[in-house]
């Protein structure tokens, strides 16, 4: 285990992703649970690599969403709902992850789903260098249906409890505390549970971030090697 500051944490993520040798862009996925702090790290992580003169593409599994009146035949609150209806994952794979992999045209959407209308896009394709990276960031990334997609997988931790309050505040605009805490507690940290009880996350990511304190972060390495996820 390792801690240290904030930028220190970017530059290890950095010098990973640098590490990876393959002859297609990068797949990095950050994952972890709502309100853990991924999309924070992944933009972060975006600049830090753009500030090194890599190409790269940010995308989000919030905008490979279902429809929302796919992602709830099990009722707005159900765990299983939010673990197996609420993602296109096939979609997913066939216009950004499979095209950025091994025998893939590197010509993506970066989304397919507009959150603002609550319907599906249809971007005009993009032609990506062979040396970019995509920083992807989500929930439930590491489960199979994604899993053998990526060249780095990172896994946001942190106190699920903490989560919560994390998102009353990210959310005291548009929600009660009283609504998030019920999402949280009835949907999305059973969901949470679920999938570390069905695909045990952590076991398969090439760096845990410990983001209890997010400017003093923790990390730990494990022994994959990016290059056998391809």
């Amino acid at each position: 285990m390792e801690r240290g500051t904030r930028d220190e944490l970017l530059g290890r993520l950095a010098e990973a992703v640098e590490s990876v040798a393959v002859a297609h862009p990068t797949r990095v996925a950050v994952d972890g649970p709502p309100a853990a702090g991924k999309t924070t790290l992944a933009d972060e992580l975006a600049v830090a690599l753009r500030d090194q003169g890599r190409d790269v593409i940010r995308a989000t599994i919030d905008d490979f969403l279902f429809p929302r009146a796919r992602r709830y035949p099990r009722g707005e609150y159900s765990a299983e709902g939010c673990y197996l209806d609420a993602h296109d994952h096939h979609a997913l794979n066939r216009v950004l992850l499979d095209p950025l992999g091994p025998g893939g045209d590197r010509r993506f959407r970066p989304a397919v789903y507009d959150h603002a209308t609550d319907t599906a896009l249809s971007l005009p394709g993009t032609t990506a260098p062979a040396d970019a990276v995509l920083v992807f960031d989500g929930v439930f990334l590491l489960r199979p249906e994604l899993i053998d997609r990526w060249e780095l997988r990172v896994f946001v931790s942190t106190d699920l409890d903490k989560t919560v309050d994390r998102a009353v505040i990210r959310e005291h605009q548009v929600s009660s505390r009283a609504e998030v805490e019920r999402r949280w507690r009835e949907r999305y940290l059973p969901a949470q549970r679920l999938y570390f009880a069905t695909v045990r996350p952590t076991e398969h990511a090439d760096i845990i971030v410990h983001n209890d304190e997010p400017q003093q972060p923790a990390w730990e390495s494990r022994t994959h090697d990016p290059r056998s996820h391809r």
